[in-house]
């Protein structure tokens, strides 16, 4: 086995020594240290899947330390320094900003797959101070900047790695900085992609045009892509390129919340019987709740999970109610989630812009309060490095039995929005929070229904996906009532973030 500075059990030791294997085969010896120029024309595809609690991060952390200890340059996707032609790289990324977050928190550099496919576009000027930073090039003077702004800028970089973060400090904002963003034209070389599961057939083939050396993190347990017929990527591959671990680890075998989602592989586990699992369970330990009603309170920073759409619908309106949110407008620190980007064609630069700035469809956002210009919102991406932008938004707060949604709030174009109040589990998935509350009624009607996935009942999938959405505290609500709000709505938490604030309002204005 291939030594590491952490104890792994004989499947994560099998998994490790499998993706050494292929890095030796791709010239890079993580034993010795030894890395060689990228062989011409060898593409590897590898997969690590189990379900929570299997040790599939720890894996891949401990993966991406020995990667680095060998010199190679991690990529984040903020910024690419033309001096790299000859050198080995490494990308570590995920489908959405929440779950590349939780890689952060643990000291990965992980960033989103959309900000590798785009890269940004830096005034030559900041350029020099970029390659000065990463140790490409001599101290630049700068009229712009004092020696102290440089210093602010050195010691953010050596804390956060981050170039727009360090740039930040300095006093700048990224439209100083960042000219435009473009389409990634030249390969990279190695990819760990975490929550693989939630890849589709489009993203698989880009990242397999980006990186000849991809290994995929994933939970097959989890629901598939909407629109791929119960299939993930992981069935394209041969089971010779597949690795399961399957042993839950000590730090998680006490864990409630996780036995009860792997309480759900037992083929002969009723619906009903599970619910009495849960609420057993809620009597022992209190990181499980039996729930009688929703609390409104964790609704504005983690969502009621439902299944059905006409259930999210009115949780959300009656979130509002409770809330005393008028119709004509938001409230600062209602939650919303990105539907996309209603942009025409000639404004793509401008789409980039915002995509890449984390506002990308499935994003979780918080409402701070108008921008300074008609139609635009002051925004802060839940997840994101940089998470204060300010954009040119459309609200669009679907209301129960009405085909057409009410939006409060709109510019004639940009990012599109819906209430983030309640989300479906199939776009939960990715995320965690540290405190979850599972819409139960949703799931009995999953269940009453028969319908299945991939072989298994499909309540069983969404339970699954919900469960492991929650960190600390697991929340089973089985009535369908709302509690009363304790305080008015807050944004505080916010306010202090400690990213930059990268406002957008000159980079969309579309008026």
């Amino acid at each position: 086995m291939t030594l590491t500075s952490v104890s792994f059990s004989d499947d994560q030791a099998d998994a490790y020594d499998a993706i050494a294997a292929m890095l030796r085969g791709a010239g890079i010896d993580l034993v010795d240290g030894m890395v060689l120029p990228a062989p011409e024309g060898k593409n590897q595809i590898r997969a690590i899947m189990g379900k929570a609690g299997s040790g599939k991060t720890l894996l891949l952390a401990e993966l991406y330390k020995a990667l680095e200890a060998t010199g190679i340059e991690v990529v984040s996707g903020d910024y690419e320094s033309r001096r790299r032609k000859e050198k080995r790289t490494l990308a570590i990324l995920a489908p959405t900003n929440k779950a590349a977050s939780v890689l952060r928190m643990r000291g990965v550099p992980a960033t989103t797959i959309h900000r590798i496919l785009y890269t940004p576009v830096y005034d030559p000027e900041y350029e020099r101070i970029a390659e000065w930073l990463m140790g490409n090039d001599e101290r630049p003077e700068l009229e712009e900047l004092s020696d102290e702004a440089l210093e602010r800028a050195k010691a953010s970089y050596e804390l956060h790695k981050s170039v727009p973060a360090a740039l930040a400090a300095a006093g700048l904002r990224g439209s100083d900085f960042i000219t435009g963003w473009k389409r990634r034209e030249d390969p990279l070389d190695i990819g760990f992609i975490d929550e693989a599961s939630m890849l589709d057939d489009r993203q698989f083939d880009d990242l397999r045009d980006i990186f000849p050396n991809l290994v995929l993190f994933g939970d097959p347990a989890q629901l598939a892509p909407v629109n791929q017929s119960g299939t993930m990527v992981f069935d394209k591959l041969a089971d010779v390129q597949k690795t399961e671990l399957k042993r839950i680890h000590r730090q998680d075998a006490d864990n409630p919340i996780l036995d009860l989602a792997h309480a759900l592989a037992d083929p002969q586990l009723s619906f009903e019987d599970f619910e009495r699992m849960v609420e057993d369970t809620a009597r022992k330990d209190d990181r499980v709740v039996w729930g009688q009603r929703v609390e409104v309170d964790l609704m504005a920073r983690s969502p009621v999970l439902v299944w059905r759409n006409a259930t999210r619908i009115r949780l959300i309106n009656a979130f509002r109610s409770v809330y005393g949110a008028p119709e004509t407008e938001l409230l600062e620190g209602e939650p919303l989630i990105c539907d996309g980007i209603e942009l025409p064609l000639k404004h793509r630069k401008k789409r980039l812009d915002l995509e890449a700035r984390g506002l990308i469809k499935g994003a979780q956002v918080v409402y701070l309060g108008p921008g300074r210009k008609p139609g635009f919102s002051r925004l802060h991406v839940m997840g994101a490095e940089d998470p204060q932008v300010s954009a040119a938004s459309i609200v669009k707060i679907e209301k129960p039995d009405e085909e057409e949604p009410f939006i409060p709030y709109a510019a004639r174009m940009g990012a599109t929005f819906l209430h983030g109040a309640a989300v479906t589990i199939h776009k939960a998935q990715g995320s965690q929070w540290e405190e979850v509350q599972v819409f139960a009624p949703d799931l009995y009607a999953a269940a009453r229904m028969g319908r299945a996935e991939a072989g298994q009942p499909l309540w069983k999938r969404l339970a699954y996906v919900a469960i492991t959405r929650a960190s600390g505290r697991l929340y089973w609500v089985v009535r369908n009532r709302l509690s009363r709000p304790s305080q008015g709505l807050s944004v505080d938490d916010l306010r202090g973030a400690p990213a930059a604030a990268l406002t957008l309002e000159q980079e969309t204005d579309l008026i």
